[in-house]
């Protein structure tokens, strides 16, 4: 058993190595870039990577108070759908609307790997093997489509 501390400190350090991992991989564009706190340059949208005790899960968050405009943003994700695909060569979960661990509906595309803890300094290398081709499909994704978003 884990002690919160614990969890922090091992979190943090996980997070710690995957952005010194990610460091000298630039954007699509050739920008370099925190990948752990990437910004699309759009509010209410997001791309996030978590990584818990039984799971990683990375994809295009989009949290937008107003609902019309949130559920607008997912429609025209759903239309981009197959470009997305492509560039990552997956199916991806399409998420139209839950709750946040705060209460707040948002609506999210992304996909997960079961089995890995992060508290398990032996999974990191899993989970960075998940995370890095992932994001960098996500940002030459958002390289080409993010204008669609912008206004």
């Amino acid at each position: 058993m884990y002690k919160k501390g614990e969890i922090s400190q091992l979190k943090q350090a996980f997070w710690t190595a995957f952005g010194q991992y990610m460091k000298p991989v630039p954007t699509a564009s050739g920008l370099p870039v925190n990948w752990q706190n990437y910004k699309t340059g759009v509010k209410h949208v997001y791309f996030r990577m978590q990584a818990e005790r039984d799971h990683a899960r990375v994809g295009i968050f989009l949290q937008h108070k107003d609902e019309t405009l949130r559920l607008l943003f997912f429609e025209q994700l759903k239309a981009l759908r197959h470009l997305l695909e492509q560039e990552t060569g997956e199916v991806w979960d399409w998420v139209e609307e839950e709750q946040d661990p705060f209460g707040l509906s948002i609506s999210h595309v992304s996909t997960r790997l079961s089995g890995v803890n992060v508290l398990e300094r032996e999974d990191w290398g899993a989970l960075i093997r998940f995370f890095k081709p992932r994001m960098i499909a996500l940002d030459a994704f958002w390289d080409n489509v993010h204008p669609v978003f912008e206004g």
